[in-house]
């Protein structure tokens, strides 16, 4: 990719190694033919026993909801990267994933020459950035100065420009749009055919299933989702798949233990399980309800994309980004996140519709849900003038 024919190096910051969207990420950086270095984070959600497959120096170990160990790390980790300055050399673009990161590679970029474009890869808006008070103000005033410094942004919801980096951060510098879509690599799972096997498509599939797979960590859409189990009894079955979030979701096993109509089902390999789950799935609920009003409003889940792809309709909420875009033929909307909302939609809910929706989705092209190579290059070249945005 570079006029000397060796492939173009990037210089990754990630928040956890170990987060499967960090991993993804990665994985297609080097699909796409880049070179990556890493330095990361670590935190205790998820994947404990998972080694990086790309060359990467651990920074720190953190906490969840601890500032003041945030602060500390990223001071530990500007001299761990300099003490780790043959790593940087050669760099041509350096991503950093979060406020955090963005913090440490701004200095990484310092130490290195020339100094290598500054990409910020920003995927939520942390609720701390929309607070009003006087920590939200001083985390916004420090995104601004590090924005500053970057050539070009990656977000993955067009609400994020929209609502927040345009008009409370001012940003008018160059952006990209890397959706959370699927990434299978070239030799990902297989789409099923809409006339193949797959999906429960008879008249009398009773009980309906609805998935929520994925980041398990939203208070609001488990009590939801209990709400419904309850009132629907035997008529609804949940099932659950992914990474629970115990400290946002201290009430899981509870909750689970009190409705014998929903189950967890586990972590799952990415993406070679992701088929059979939604194969065994009506319906996903897909709507984010942790930070409404801010983040999990304008945000688009990775949902939306694996269960379209797989033919698996979504439950969103309406006027929300994600509703917008389930509302384009990927599901149905609720009017509100209200227990009766989703109840009365559930009640009257038909094995046919969702048969139909399937079939619907089946038909749609793989490249609304399925990322291309085309899509991560073009984000990565942008600051080097290469790229489409």
């Amino acid at each position: 990719m570079k006029g000397s024919g060796r492939p173009l190096r990037l210089l990754v910051f990630g928040f956890d190694a170990a987060e499967a969207a960090q991993i993804r990420r990665i994985r297609s950086y080097m699909e796409c033919g880049f070179e990556v270095r890493a330095f990361t984070m670590r935190r205790d959600n998820m994947n404990a026993g998972f080694e990086p497959f790309w060359e990467n120096v651990h920074l720190s170990h953190i906490r969840n909801e601890n500032f003041s160990g945030r602060v500390r790390a990223i001071i530990s980790s500007v001299g761990k990267v300099a003490r780790n300055w043959p790593v940087l050399q050669g760099t041509d673009v350096i991503v950093a994933r979060n406020l955090d990161m963005l913090a440490i590679a701004a200095a990484a970029q310092m130490m290195i020459t020339p100094r290598p474009p500054l990409i910020y890869e920003c995927l939520d808006i942390h609720g701390l950035m929309t607070s009003g008070g006087a920590k939200g103000r001083l985390f916004r005033a420090a995104e601004r100065r590090l924005l500053a410094r970057c050539a070009s942004l990656i977000v993955s919801s067009p609400a994020f420009l929209r609502n927040y980096f345009e008009p409370v951060q001012g940003w008018t510098g160059a952006s990209a749009l890397i959706e959370n879509k699927l990434w299978a690599g070239p030799d990902g799972p297989a789409r099923p055919t809409v006339s193949g096997p797959g999906g429960r498509d008879k008249e009398d599939a009773v009980p309906l299933v609805l998935g929520w797979v994925g980041t398990l960590r939203c208070s609001r859409s488990l009590a939801l989702l209990a709400a419904a189990a309850r009132q629907l009894g035997l008529r609804l079955r949940v099932v659950m798949h992914g990474a629970v979030h115990h400290h946002a979701l201290p009430e899981f096993d509870a909750v689970l233990a009190a409705h014998p109509n929903m189950s967890y089902a586990g972590p799952y390999d990415y993406p070679s399980g992701l088929a059979r789950i939604y194969e065994d799935c009506d319906l996903v609920w897909s709507q984010d309800l942790w930070q409404w009003g801010t983040n999990s409003t304008w945000l688009l889940p990775n949902r939306i994309y694996e269960a379209s792809y797989f033919g698996c309709p979504s439950i969103a909420v309406a006027g929300t980004e994600t509703g917008q875009r389930v509302a384009r033929g990927l599901g149905w909307c609720i009017p509100a996140p209200s227990e009766e909302a989703l109840v009365a939609f559930l009640r009257g809910l038909r094995p046919a519709a969702v048969a139909e929706r399937r079939r619907a989705l089946l038909e749609m092209p793989a490249s609304l849900f399925r990322q291309t190579p085309e899509e991560i290059r073009d984000a990565i070249l942008l600051p080097l003038g290469g790229g489409n945005g």
